[in-house]
């Protein structure tokens, strides 16, 4: 697995996550569009740890930094 996210991606990633946990937590979504924004966060908080993005690699984008 090559990593194919940057950090602005990453940390947007990573606050978006947070920001899904507070409100489900929170109590102010619940249910199953609570049950669904849970998962969302968990794949967003997953990916950003690996720097890897699998829908990026069907795609073939990257947003990282390239080395020439």
């Amino acid at each position: 697995m090559k990593k194919n996210m940057g950090n602005a991606d990453r940390v947007i990633r990573t606050i978006i996550a947070l920001i899904a946990a507070y409100l489900y937590f929170g109590g102010i979504v619940t249910g199953t569009w609570g049950i669904v924004l849970v998962v969302v966060a968990a794949v967003f908080l997953l990916t950003s740890l690996v720097s890897f993005c699998p829908l990026y690699a069907i795609v073939g984008l990257k947003t990282c930094a390239t080395k020439e």
